[in-house]
């Protein structure tokens, strides 16, 4: 323990050398905007752009409701990472967190169990740029596709950290002005009576009862996984002053992205006509006559998928280098190339990213499906630890050290501990929802295996510290 009272992050003497060490010699080049276009990219995958039927389904036209709940706890995630984030800039975020302020093994499952979740999201990302590619060139396989989109997405990666921060700056922007043309396009068809609205049409504006929005939580959380990356690239901030301004860019466009797309779309179409098998976006475009509409659509996806798909692959090395720091993963993890990008870290998990393509094409489509829905948990998993990182954290800190955070969550530890509580009934509630009911179950085993890999891994961390 420090004279402050708080103990030391992992790999660190103490947390004046915590933060005044080169954040783990990663290059500080990322500014506000790009650090919150990644959070943008990777959370707007193809998810909303072509499957965000799921929670209308559910809900109907309440969705809307649904966004509104989701958002105010994805506030209070963002604002406490991005307050923790500003005060300990680092690769790790909720990693390092945890195990300055929780305990070892929290600080371990909070980061694997985020990293095993993320390389099966840029398994799926890929796999549906392959989809959409073939719409143009049905007769190049699929795996050619996926291979010259792995080897673009590796090229990026290994480059100067600024370099990767322009590139998904705008590869991300692309998503976020076509959803600002659907959103000005949709509401300017409701407001000039172009279409008749469905807000309270086929069963009223809570089709499935008082419940349905409350069901519908899990698939809203999903779509803001992701805000979390701010914290993530923290670590190669250019500022500490840049981390406040991501954090609040980041989640003000998801916020309007999320709450007012699901408004216009549940207005223009009627929600037992929103399925999966064609993008609602699409639909409303195709109501105003947008020309070239499948064209535009198909190029859009296409983005979303491998600014997905790219930023995952960032943060996900970014876990196994702060993992190694700590001595939980091989030092060798550590190691930079001349562009200051954790080579090693990079490759290793873009190698799950094949891992994870032999269990779609190879595996029954039902364990597929198990494994997708341990990805939801390992991204709740993450939000959890962080938010009790984060109560503890305020616990630990005197009101004159609150006072003087570079930024401070609004609600303090009181705002984070209802926001742990909603997370956990949101789990829980995905037992009573056919859709996603693999979430609440992949859960016990997904742990008990983190935890198992944990107690391997403990015995090992001298060694791996140690090493050159």
């Amino acid at each position: 323990m420090t004279q402050s009272g708080l103990r030391p992050a992992a790999g660190f003497h103490n947390n004046s050398a915590f933060m005044t060490k080169p954040l783990n010699r990663l290059r500080r080049e990322l500014s506000a905007g790009q650090m919150a276009m990644v959070a943008v990219g990777g959370s707007i995958g193809t998810g909303l752009l072509l499957g965000s039927g799921a929670a209308i389904q559910i809900a109907g036209p309440s969705v809307i409701l649904s966004y509104i709940v989701g958002g105010l706890i994805a506030f209070a995630v963002t604002m406490a990472l991005g307050e923790m984030s500003s005060l300990h800039p680092a690769a790790g975020s909720f990693g390092v967190y945890a195990d300055t302020y929780l305990n070892p093994w929290a600080g371990f499952v909070s980061r694997y169990g985020y990293w095993f979740a993320v390389v099966i999201s840029i398994s799926a990302e890929l796999v549906a740029s392959a989809t959409y590619a073939r719409f143009w060139l049905p007769q190049v396989p699929a795996l050619v596709w996926i291979a010259i989109y792995a080897a673009m997405l590796l090229f990026i990666n290994l480059r100067t950290v600024g370099d990767f921060g322009s590139f998904e700056y705008w590869l991300a922007m692309i998503k976020v002005v076509v959803i600002t043309a659907f959103i000005t396009i949709g509401a300017a068809l409701l407001v000039g009576g172009k279409v008749d609205a469905h807000y309270t049409a086929h069963g009223g504006f809570l089709p499935r009862g008082a419940v349905g929005p409350l069901l519908a939580l899990s698939f809203v959380l999903f779509n803001y996984l992701g805000t979390e990356m701010v914290a993530i690239s923290s670590g190669e901030a250019r500022s500490a002053g840049e981390i406040p301004r991501a954090t609040y860019i980041s989640f003000s466009l998801l916020t309007f992205v999320y709450l007012f797309a699901s408004t216009v779309l549940v207005g223009v179409v009627p929600w037992n006509r929103v399925g999966t098998s064609e993008s609602p976006f699409v639909t409303v475009f195709e109501v105003a006559r947008v020309p070239a509409i499948s064209h535009i659509m198909n190029f859009v996806a296409l983005t979303a998928a491998l600014s997905g798909s790219n930023a995952s692959l960032y943060v996900t090395s970014r876990m196994l280098y702060s993992l190694a720091e700590s001595g939980f993963a091989p030092a060798k993890l550590t190691k930079l190339t001349s562009t200051g990008s954790p080579r090693w870290a990079v490759l290793v998990s873009a190698s799950g990213i094949f891992v994870a393509l032999l269990v779609q094409y190879a595996a029954p489509q039902n364990a597929y499906l198990y494994i997708i829905g341990a990805s939801l948990f390992g991204g709740l998993l993450a939000w959890c630890i962080a938010l009790a990182s984060h109560i503890a954290m305020r616990k630990r800190l005197s009101s004159q050290q609150v006072a003087a955070l570079p930024m401070r969550a609004p609600g303090g530890a009181v705002a984070s501990l209802i926001a742990l509580a909603a997370i956990t009934s949101i789990v829980i509630s995905t037992w009573w929802v056919p859709q996603s009911r693999i979430t609440i179950v992949s859960a016990g085993p997904y742990l008990l295996f983190l935890t198992v890999f944990y107690v391997l891994m403990k015995k090992n961390k001298a060694a791996n510290r140690m090493a050159p």
